[in-house]
Formats: structure tokens, sequence, C-alpha cells
């Protein structure tokens, strides 16, 4: 059972890198004996990211790149596999939302702004399609490989207040079983596509909206998030790591084209 959930030499990118949930994903990988290129636009988040697994006797290496850039992407992929040889799995961990495209007292949904959408929408649908381009390509030639992108609970349904976030995350969940099957169909049954959609993490995209900001007490949105979840906490980043190991692993072998909740029972509960 060990050397079926085992990832022990996989070369792992994952964008996002340095953020909370993708810093803790490369850390337990790492941990496992996974070889782990940390890629995000914040470079000295991923070399202090880099440094934490390196003390820990694991290998890492920082690779600076805005998703939304494919020259930059293309530099990140050929650093990548210059330093790992080939890369095995492209985590697609870059993400978020925005204050400016978020209803609330101060913004109505007819007032946000295009260019605030359209940011979103870049980011988590375009920052998970174009790194797919790249790394999908240097998978398809050599005829295997392993995608993972990060959806989100609101793609199943949409919280109020964050259309653009629930919308493009929607989008990345389709993204992720159309190139499940385009990768099968056109390259290698031996590329698999699946994504994680996380419950509620507290991270800096979306502590405003569950925190306040002063005291760090629970907004009530916050409250109803809770009381909506059976196991009546936030997650923890460490609680998605199994999930990922399991899906980047050859347990996972035979799964490709869905999307994972990891959500303390939010998507099962009716409220009632």
């Amino acid at each position: 059972m060990d050397s079926l959930f085992s990832v022990q030499g996989k070369t792992i990118v994952i964008t996002g890198g340095a953020g909370v949930l993708g810093a803790s994903m490369a850390k337990a990988l790492a941990a496992a004996g996974a070889k782990i290129a940390v890629a995000d636009r914040d470079s000295l988040r991923a070399h202090e990211v880099c440094t934490a697994i390196e003390a820990d006797g694991g290998f890492a290496i920082p690779i600076e790149v805005d998703v939304l850039d494919k020259a930059q992407i293309r530099e990140a992929a050929a650093c990548a596999i210059n330093t790992l040889g080939h890369v095995d799995v492209l985590i697609n961990g870059a993400g978020g939302n925005k204050k400016e495209a978020t209803t609330g007292p101060d913004m109505s949904f007819f007032d946000i702004p295009a260019d605030a959408i359209r940011w979103v929408f870049d980011l988590n649908l375009l920052g998970t399609v174009m790194p797919s381009q790249v790394f999908g390509k240097h998978m398809a030639d050599r005829g295997q490989g392993i995608i993972l992108n990060v959806s989100s609970m609101n793609a199943f349904t949409p919280l109020t207040k964050i259309a653009a976030y629930s919308a493009a995350k929607a989008a990345v969940s389709n993204f992720t079983q159309w190139l499940a099957v385009h990768m099968c169909q056109n390259y290698s049954a031996d590329i698999r596509v699946n994504a994680l959609a996380p419950g509620f993490f507290l991270t800096d995209q979306n502590r405003f909206l569950l925190t306040n900001e002063k005291t760090g007490d629970l907004t009530p949105r916050g409250k109803t998030i809770l009381e909506h979840t059976p196991m009546g906490r936030f997650g923890s980043p460490e609680e998605l790591v199994g999930t990922v190991q399991w899906l980047l692993s050859d347990a996972a072998k035979f799964v490709t084209g869905i999307v994972v909740p990891v959500d303390g029972g939010f998507s099962a509960f009716s409220g009632v």
C-alpha cells in the first residue's frame, strides 16, 4: 500500500506554490520524496518555501513566474525541465478573488467594474489554461503526466457576493473535464487531469470575507459557513494533502476528469 500511494521521485511544479495552500502541498509532497518546483510571482516567498523544504531534507527550487504571461510560463517550464530532467506533475494552484469583484455595502453588483471581473477570470481560468498548455505539451511529448487543478466548492453551488470567482471556478471544473478527455483521446491515456474543490480554508484571498480584519472574530458570513459545515470548522491546509497525494499516485491510476470536494461535509448539507 505504501508504494501504491507513493510520490517518491516524482517531479512536481506547483503554480501559486508560495501561497497558503500551495506551500502546504509543496512541503508535504517534498517530505514524501517528491522533487518540487515552487512557481510563484512572489520570488521572495517562493525562496522562503524552498528554504523551509530544504531545511527538512527535501528538494525544491524556486521559479518566478506570472501564470498570465505565456513567455514566462515557457521559461519556467524550461527551467524546471533543465533542473529536474522532466516534469511529471503540474499543480495549477494559482488563483484568488478580488475585493473589487465582490458585492457588499460599498459595491453593488450593478457597479462591479468589468476590469475587476476580468482580473478574477484571467487569474483563475487563464492562469490554469495557459500553464496546462505549456506543461501539457511536455507531457504529451512524453506520453505521460498528471495535471491537478484547483477548483472550489463555489463551482458546485455559487456563494453570495462572489459572482466572478464562483463563475471562474465553475469554468475551471468544466475545463478539467474537457482537458482530461482531450489528453486521453488525442495524446495518451497515461495523462490524467483532475481537480480539487477545497471547502473553506482561511487564506489571504478570503480572510477579509470570513473574519473581521481588526478583531479576528468571525464575520456573519464566516459563522454561516461553519453552521453549514457539518464538521463545524474551517479546514487546515494540511488536510488537502492526503487527497492530493492520492490523485498524484498510482492509487488513482484509473481516475481522470473528476473534481474532488474536500469540504468537511459542506456540499452534503442541505441546511436542514
